[in-house]
């Protein structure tokens, strides 16, 4: 029975009578009966079906620094949810027990999009997040969602690897307010081997998200010993994103915790983490902080003007604030963000 399922955007029927998903750069071409590699988009009797549409994984209410988000509505409640499955094959993914699990195998809601924005507002969430697993497989009711959250006045975000084709990016964008986006190294090596995925891809969406959109972009970087933390990557990766989106996008270096397919390499030590962030703050990066971890100096906004400390936080609370209508209160200075 399909009647329950939504039907998917973004595909096409090849020559060999085989749906081709156009959602993302894997172009996934699949049988009657076979689902993509995200495991939620499905070819039943010749018609693809979003089989994860509308149907969330559970609810969580946030603050919004877990996402994390350090510049957006700093202080605020997000309303978080995800769905099983994801496009990427991440061996070191820390929320496996859903990503990498089919819709029909894990516990899951049904919930309309109006649905999620009473969840929203009875939380008084000023935010939704589309997160856990990476949104893009689930497109569809991210529209959706976010569509119905601008008329009314609710934001959202999506938490994403960005790996994303451009024949879905501009409708899955279009009402969404701000993005985490995870880069997660800066060698194609290291995306090749460890999330079956480029890194060439996910630059062209951090690239189209800057020139073409008015989303507000944030970074994450998951640094695992040896594999993505040397000073010249991290210098590499530095140099590409002030040249290319500006010295002024927030970047969090955070912790990698022993997961999945990868519990035979150490966490990450803190050590690390402020070595990145020293260094991404020495090649002019404004806002660098750290993650994962509980340290509250690497978590403090501080004023690229004055240098005066703006925003004081622990383990995702905001203690002080001092940034006034996006300046800093001290200088004046305009403080990259939406406050």
């Amino acid at each position: 029975m399909t009647s329950n399922l939504h039907i998917a955007k973004w595909w096409h029927k090849n020559n060999n009578n085989k749906i081709v998903c156009t959602l993302c750069p894997r172009y996934c071409e699949l049988s009657e009966g076979q689902k993509g590699f995200c495991y939620v988009r499905e070819n039943i009797d010749g018609v693809l079906y979003s089989t994860g549409y509308g149907k969330p994984t559970g609810f969580a209410v946030d603050p919004i620094e877990k996402k994390p988000l350090f510049h957006f509505y700093p202080g605020s409640k997000i309303l978080s949810f995800g769905t099983a499955g994801c496009n990427l094959g991440c061996k070191f993914c820390q929320n496996w027990h859903t990503s990498k699990a089919k819709i029909d195998e894990t516990y899951s809601v049904n919930a309309t999009a109006r649905d999620v924005i009473e969840i929203a507002k009875k939380y008084n969430s000023k935010s939704i997040a589309f997160t856990y697993n990476d949104p893009t497989i689930f497109g569809e009711f991210v529209i959706d969602v976010s569509k119905l959250a601008r008329k009314e006045g609710i934001k959202t975000v999506m938490v994403t690897a960005g790996y994303i084709c451009k024949e879905a990016r501009k409708e899955i964008y279009e009402y969404i307010d701000a993005a985490n986006v995870d880069l997660k190294a800066f060698t194609d090596e290291f995306y090749h081997k460890y999330t079956y995925s480029h890194l060439s891809d996910i630059l062209d969406t951090l690239l189209w998200l800057k020139n073409e959109t008015s989303v507000w972009i944030e970074l994450t970087t998951l640094l695992i010993k040896g594999l993505n933390d040397s000073n010249e990557e991290i210098a590499k990766m530095c140099d590409w994103v002030i040249e290319n989106l500006g010295n002024s996008v927030p970047h969090h270096f955070t912790a990698f915790h022993p997961a999945f397919k990868m519990t035979d390499i150490e966490k990450t030590s803190p050590e690390i983490l402020f070595s990145a962030r020293n260094l991404a703050l020495k090649k002019g990066i404004k806002y660098v902080y750290c993650g994962n971890i509980s340290d509250e100096e690497s978590s403090i906004t501080y004023c690229p003007g004055c240098g005066k400390s703006l925003i004081r936080r622990g383990w995702h609370s905001v203690y002080t604030n001092n940034i006034i209508e996006g300046k800093c209160k001290y200088c004046n200075i305009k403080i990259e963000g939406e406050f």
